[in-house]
């Protein structure tokens, strides 16, 4: 592999990756890695990813760079910050697919228990509820809610992710609770 002059010059970045569209070029692409792999990999475990998922999350966005490089446009952006959104987005991706139930198999196997039509009405009618209560809450109280229940992080993680004391943290989500409780609660007159 050949060394770069200059490894951290923008328009360098940007020749680098017009030769892996171009020509495949596996040294320029080795230059590419060699430069931003740890960059994104350090980026990613500041935004909260363990060391192995940011090391995974680094390589996937490179593997990303290699596979289209043919996309980039350098005119719209520099090569970093094309690097940089493809780690933001990959590891956006999986979160969600992560947070995301696993679909249910159209098919029913043998002996399995297979939900009635009226409860798959009353859990989908439910869940609208729940996101109609979400959307009463104040910004901060949904991302500490997202943040606990659908991303599974401790409260010392979103404390850091957010910057904010964990007492602070740790009364978002009791407010958030609280106020959820109220509003889903049924009103006296659904009673009756």
């Amino acid at each position: 592999m050949k060394t770069l002059d200059n490894p951290s010059d923008p328009l360098l970045h940007d020749r680098l990756i017009e030769a892996i569209a171009l020509r495949r070029d596996r040294e320029a692409f080795a230059a590419l890695f060699a430069y931003f792999a740890p960059r994104l990999k350090a980026w990613l475990i500041k935004s909260g990813a363990t060391p192995g998922a940011a090391e995974d999350f680094a390589q996937d966005a490179m593997l990303t760079v290699w596979r289209k490089a043919d996309l980039f446009d350098s005119s719209k952006a520099r090569a970093a910050t094309w690097i940089f959104t493809i780690a933001r987005n990959r590891r956006l991706d999986m979160l969600r697919r992560d947070a995301r139930p696993l679909p249910t198999p159209e098919i029913e196997l043998a002996g399995e228990d297979v939900r009635r039509p009226d409860e798959l009405l009353s859990m989908s009618q439910d869940a609208d509820r729940v996101r109609d209560a979400l959307s009463r809450l104040s910004p901060d109280h949904v991302e500490v809610l997202r943040l606990a229940f659908f991303m599974d992080s401790s409260h010392s993680e979103i404390a850091k992710h957010l910057d904010l004391p964990l007492g602070t943290v740790k009364s978002r989500i009791r407010n958030a609770m609280t106020k959820l409780r109220l509003i889903l609660a049924p009103s006296e007159e659904a009673a009756r």
